[in-house]
């Protein structure tokens, strides 16, 4: 499947993102806008977040950290999170168990 081919939603104001479903788990492919902010809210999901382009400030149970593409961190089930977008971004979230949400 070429990910271009996914049907993109936006997520918030200047963050729109194509995902994919598995049986167990749902893989975002989330461009973000400089500027853009993803409010702080949580999930059942544990998830992670892949920088590949860019620079995105998240907080994360009130710690704060920058991530750069190659660096990856872990949202634990039930965590307040939200993000930033330093730069225009692009990054790969994985969700599991599967966003229902998303589908």
């Amino acid at each position: 499947m070429n990910i271009s081919d996914i049907e993109q939603r936006e997520l918030a104001k200047g963050i729109k993102g194509r995902y994919f479903h598995t049986d167990n788990m749902t893989i975002g492919f989330v461009d973000i806008e400089k500027g853009a902010i993803l409010p702080a809210h949580s999930h059942i999901h544990e998830q992670t977040t892949q920088v590949t382009e860019g620079q995105l400030e998240m907080t994360i149970d009130g710690i704060v950290q920058v991530l750069e593409p190659g660096m990856i961190t872990l949202i634990p089930s039930n965590a307040i999170h939200s993000a930033r977008a330093l730069s225009d971004c692009k990054v790969t979230d994985i969700f599991f168990p599967v966003r229902e949400d998303y589908k």
